[in-house]
């Protein structure tokens, strides 16, 4: 296995002139082949351990039988002498030990580093993470073969919303806590969606490697840290040495929850623009699928129903295409067809920056005034978590 697109002008574009170079600057690295050499077995390595206990389970008994399996051994230990399947045990005997190089109190930084950002983190997520996530074409295979676009996007967004929320609370990741339960859910989701799309599908793999494969896998969870900290230091968010090593520190734990070998979870951002280059050398422009995923983000700003008037939805949908021109590249807009914002609404991510930089001001003098920003930017998440939840429909299945 080779780079593929490191000639490529949308690979040279990003990391010569785009967000690319910006995060080689940020990390003050040369990428080492070395680390292409280390990481490409990864794209044809998968969670096997959960693909067992989905063949055990929800491929072999009947859904709600499955389901009571998997949420009794999520919602208590399973211990050495359990009776039942070799592969549940093994699976859950994983997730219950808590690897040496653990620090909770260090994820804790991580974790009120996510919740004092507030609605800016809700925001690069959304307009940054995920929509410049689209862009990688390969990556999005996965989505497109499980029918995600029909599936609608309030939907999605409600999950990934749901997920992200509850696992970057303080302590939130103890073994059979409400967010242990759901990496659970995930992991095994990722897994039985791995294993249909293989059975069901003429799936590309030289191309792109296996479905949710562990490389890819890493590529996502770096959105949530490194990519993260790189869209909120654009809306004017200051980021301490310590808050970086905890978010890092979290991810590489929840990472692993999730069945990605540890020792190829970064641990810093030298670590993470490293892997998430060699990792783009194989990845093509955003294509045709990536474009209609896009699309499907824009539209659930009018297809949701939080707000309640028409003209609401649409604002709010400017205000986001404004974010995404502030955030992306130009280009990557371009291939995704994200309308350019009119000059009105292209001033909002200014408003942004300038209200954080004079929060900051207030918010990071002392502890106790920087608890008070945990404290209302958790209440913000939660409160737009809630929202989704109230306004996803009841009726939408898997």
């Amino acid at each position: 296995m080779k780079p593929k697109f490191q000639n490529s002008p949308h690979f040279i574009n990003y990391w010569k002139k785009g967000n690319g170079k910006e995060l080689l600057d940020w990390s003050n690295i040369k990428p080492d082949f070395e680390t292409f050499q280390k990481f490409a077995p990864l794209y044809h390595q998968v969670d096997d351990l959960g693909d067992e206990v989905v063949k055990e389970t929800y491929l072999k008994l009947p859904y709600n039988e499955a389901s009571s399996l998997i949420k009794k051994y999520s919602e208590s230990s399973i211990s050495e002498n359990e009776e039942t399947s070799e592969s549940l045990k093994k699976f859950f005997l994983q997730m219950q030990e808590i690897p040496y190089w653990f620090d909770e109190n260090l994820a804790n930084v991580g974790a009120r580093f996510c919740m004092r950002t507030g609605a800016n983190g809700l925001i690069i997520l959304r307009d940054f993470t995920l929509m410049g996530g689209y862009d990688f074409a390969y990556l999005n295979k996965p989505l497109i073969f499980t029918g995600a676009l029909k599936k609608g996007a309030v939907k999605r967004l409600k999950d990934t919303l749901e997920f992200w929320v509850h696992v970057t609370r303080e302590n939130a990741l103890k073994p059979n806590s409400e967010a242990y339960q759901l990496i659970v859910r995930t992991r095994l989701m990722h897994s039985y969606a791995r294993l249909k799309i293989k059975e069901k599908t003429d799936w590309d793999f030289q191309n792109w490697g296996e479905p949710i494969n562990s490389w890819d896998m890493i590529a996502t969870y770096t959105g949530f840290s490194l990519v993260f900290m790189q869209g909120l230091k654009k809306l004017g968010i200051k980021i301490s040495a310590e808050e970086e090593t905890g978010l890092f520190h979290l991810w590489k734990y929840i990472g692993y929850l999730l069945g990605i070998p540890a020792e190829f979870l970064p641990e810093n951002r030298q670590q993470a623009v490293e892997q998430f280059y060699w990792w783009t050398t194989i990845q093509d422009e955003g294509d045709e699928d990536s474009a209609h995923l896009a699309q499907a983000l824009l539209q659930e700003n009018l297809d949701n129903t939080i707000y309640k008037h028409p003209f609401q939805r649409k604002m709010l949908l400017r205000l986001h295409q404004s974010m995404n021109w502030h955030l992306l590249d130009g280009e990557i807009n371009d291939r995704l067809q994200i309308p350019k914002p009119k000059k009105a609404f292209s001033i909002f991510p200014k408003i942004v920056r300038k209200g954080n930089l004079v929060s900051q001001k207030i918010y990071l003098r002392n502890f106790q005034q920087y608890q008070k920003l945990v404290e209302m930017g958790s209440l913000q998440q939660i409160k737009v978590l809630d929202d989704y939840i109230k306004h996803t429909p009841k009726d939408f299945h898997y």
